[in-house]
């Protein structure tokens, strides 16, 4: 049985916070700094957190390595289990050619590329990680405005921007759920908590969508686009988040937001310019209705194809509609096996043992099982043979292979840091912090989803830490806890992983480290407004908003 030390480095929390973080400062530096692709960059973070966790933690060699093993075991199932069906649905549109219909029918919307990167990266996005989340919305909607025209390295960007606001209640709620299991905090006030803090990122993010593709200029003259689109969305979620059930926050959300901007459009075009793009990047042509577009939109394509093209998203929905009734519900969970990991015996500094040395295998009621059945159908839908739907399969799964790495290194690292104490070590120094703690505590959960590409991840391993520092502070625990979730949105655009999808499906893999610096400035600019929110909810000044 291994105990973890808080404060292994002679005594000093300080220090042995310093040392803790190596193995992340060294991933982000590879990343950022020096360009190394992002599955190498992960591969030598996970090797540098089992020489801390052995070197300076005393965690035993076996057990070091067995947590690694979990945490690879959780990124294959159900992280990329996920991923990889939801982009094979995207594929077989390819394949079939209905992503053409879709592409034309976003298209014939609105020739702007601002008003399609906010109903497309946005709202669409937003849809698509309601379903499936875990890096699905970054590569089906950076694919979409690449096929739109967008350059890549831009729609990639924009892609990660906008998958921020819809984050917390991602895949069904999930990151919110499991942070009330884990804090033992009620699920109602946690969503309620929470949908007082992330609908302000919604209402902001559209605006930064401007800026990303077409600059100050963007902003002029599209602005009402991204108020109606973003006001929509931010209301939804949080009258979602007190009044509704919390599994729909993001459907509801995305649904209105996309309304909202198609009504809009039927009184009021954007003015528009000949070009949107930087030096590096190729020159759009003008569209007919004036303003930066894509080429001519066709005639139009039969209804029933255009029905086709948006059947696998439909059905998507109703599976997982029909997936969240209770019966069902218990009836898909009835068959999940949990046990414990093989070779990791730890205890916390108190003498507590660890949850996460138990592994959850929810083989049939896992989101990514759900999007594979949605597979199945959509194999109908869209009219392709069997034999064309697995050759799919298998260019998704070659498409995703540096993504697969990423993602089960980046979670190997998760669960070194996690289990050999690394983790706490750096909470409970963030928490030293007492009443500014309340500043800090997204810091917390945003460094947690930039670690694991999950808010959910990022709950389980800060949810807890979270609540206990925010008791020493005296700061609400709910405040605390919510704080982390609402932080953890905003780093998910920076996660290796989702840095690694966002590239590959746009063909830029290898270029992580420019899409990193691309996005860099989007966080500096949610980050700070959102650690300034929970600072003010912790003060009288907005702690009434705190149930």
């Amino acid at each position: 049985m291994f105990q973890q030390p808080i404060a292994p480095v002679g005594g000093s929390l300080g220090w042995s916070a310093l040392v803790a973080a190596l193995p992340l400062l060294l991933l982000f530096v590879l990343l950022g700094v020096f360009r190394v692709r992002a599955w190498l960059a992960s591969l030598i973070g996970l090797v540098a957190s089992l020489v801390v966790a052995l070197a300076v933690y005393g965690m035993p060699g076996d057990q070091a390595f067995s947590s690694a093993a979990e945490g690879i075991a959780f990124g294959l199932f159900p992280a990329m289990w996920i991923v990889v069906n939801a982009i094979w649905i995207y594929r077989m549109t390819v394949t079939s050619g209905h992503f053409d219909v879709l592409r034309r029918s976003f298209a014939s919307v609105s020739d702007d590329f601002r008003v399609q990167a906010i109903i497309i990266a946005f709202a669409f996005g937003a849809l698509l990680e309601a379903l499936a989340g875990f890096g699905a919305p970054v590569a089906i909607c950076a694919v979409m405005l690449v096929a739109l025209g967008l350059p890549p390295l831009k729609a990639a960007a924009v892609a990660l921007v906008a998958n921020t606001a819809p984050v917390a209640y991602g895949a069904v709620a999930l990151p919110v759920i499991t942070l009330s299991r884990i804090t033992g905090l009620p699920l109602d006030d946690v969503a309620v908590m929470t949908g007082r803090q992330v609908p302000l990122l919604a209402v902001i993010v559209p605006f930064v969508l401007l800026g990303l593709v077409d600059g100050k200029r963007g902003l002029r003259e599209a602005w009402p686009a991204a108020l109606v689109g973003g006001v929509g969305f931010g209301v939804a979620q949080c009258l979602m988040a007190h009044f509704g059930p919390i599994q729909l926050a993001d459907i509801v959300a995305s649904l209105v937001s996309a309304g909202a901007v198609l009504l809009l459009l039927r009184s009021w075009r954007p003015a528009g310019g000949s070009r949107s793009l930087g030096d590096d990047e190729q020159v759009l042509t003008v569209a007919p209705g004036g303003g930066p577009g894509t080429a001519h939109v066709g005639a139009g394509d039969r209804r029933s194809e255009v029905v086709r093209a948006f059947g696998p998203y439909g059905v998507i929905i109703l599976l997982f509609a029909v997936a969240a009734l209770p019966p069902v519900a218990a009836a898909l969970g009835s068959v999940t096996k949990s046990f414990a990991w093989p070779g990791v015996h730890v205890l916390t500094a108190e003498g507590k043992p660890l949850s996460l040395a138990t592994f959850k295998f929810d083989w049939l009621a896992n989101s990514g099982t759900i999007l594979f059945i949605a597979g199945l159908l959509t194999i109908a839908i869209l009219g392709l043979t069997v034999p064309e739907a697995v050759r799919t399969y298998g260019r998704t799964l070659r498409q995703l292979a540096g993504a697969i790495v990423t993602v089960v290194s980046v979670l190997g690292l998760a669960y070194v840091l996690n289990l050999s104490g690394q983790t706490a070590t750096l909470g409970q120094f963030l928490a030293g912090a007492g009443a500014a703690f309340a500043l800090l505590s997204p810091v917390l959960g945003w460094f947690g989803t930039a670690v694991t590409g999950s808010d959910t991840s990022s709950n389980s391993l800060f949810g807890l830490l979270q609540v206990s520092a925010a008791q020493h502070a005296g700061m609400s625990p709910l405040l605390a806890a919510a704080g982390n979730t609402t932080g953890g949105v905003l780093g998910k655009m920076l996660s290796p992983q989702n840095l690694a999808i966002g590239a590959s499906a746009v063909g830029l893999a290898g270029r992580e480290g420019d899409l990193l610096r691309k996005v860099l400035v989007a966080t500096l600019i949610f980050l700070p407004l959102m650690c300034l929110l929970v600072y003010l909810q912790s003060t009288p000044v907005l702690g009434w908003m705190v149930p």
